[in-house]
């Protein structure tokens, strides 16, 4: 039954032992959302309030956040969601990164990052950009963090629902990085980073 559940990406596979640190590792796209748009509107209002700018420059940080964040989506999911060796801590970090969702795709619960390790994550983005943009981090934070959102939000759609016509290319994309090739198809909401690397699924 687990086997007929896994190649039909329902049912749910199991993180932790513990019931506790079980219920952390799920979220839904309300919690989800009402998680990423704090955060971006806390960035900006730090921003404006610390370090006032033009409008201009607030929107070209913001911008250029947001398309960031499609270049780290490709890395994240290239090589360090798909990061696995023999050693046992390999494999157990695989399938809590990801290895879980490749099993049950389906599973709604397990489609966004749960509250708690998006701050975390949040945290260590803002810490490693203010190294090298100082001030200008945190209207660039907003954008970056919108831009994870559009990511989040496309990817439970292309898992949850069928797929608009003028959109259908990404649900092929994403579906043949689950069920044809592993190690092609690495954007979600883009192709963009696919064509530039040359990690194309094949045609048919």
């Amino acid at each position: 039954m687990e086997e007929r559940q896994k190649f039909n990406g329902t049912g749910q596979g199991r993180m932790f032992k513990s019931p506790f640190l079980e219920m952390f590792t799920k979220t839904s796209h309300i919690i989800a959302l009402c998680t990423d748009i704090p955060i971006i509107i806390v960035f900006l209002c730090l921003g404006l309030h610390f370090f006032p700018m033009s409008v201009w420059h607030i929107i070209g940080l913001y911008v250029i956040g947001m398309l960031s964040w499609s270049l780290m989506e490709y890395a994240l999911h290239r090589w360090i969601f798909h990061f696995v060796n023999e050693s046992k801590w390999s494999k157990r970090f695989h399938y809590i990164v990801h290895g879980v969702h490749h099993e049950y795709p389906r599973d709604e619960e397990r489609l966004f990052m749960p509250p708690l390790p998006t701050l975390i994550y949040a945290a260590m983005f803002f810490g490693l950009f203010y190294i090298f943009l100082g001030h200008y981090t945190f209207y660039f934070m907003a954008g970056f963090t919108n831009g994870y959102s559009i990511y989040a939000f496309m990817h439970w759609s292309i898992h949850a629902f069928t797929p608009p016509k003028r959109l259908a290319f990404l649900w092929k994309h994403h579906n043949m990085h689950h069920y044809r090739t592993q190690e092609k198809a690495f954007g979600v909401s883009s192709t963009f980073w696919d064509h530039i690397f040359r990690t194309l699924p094949p045609e048919k």
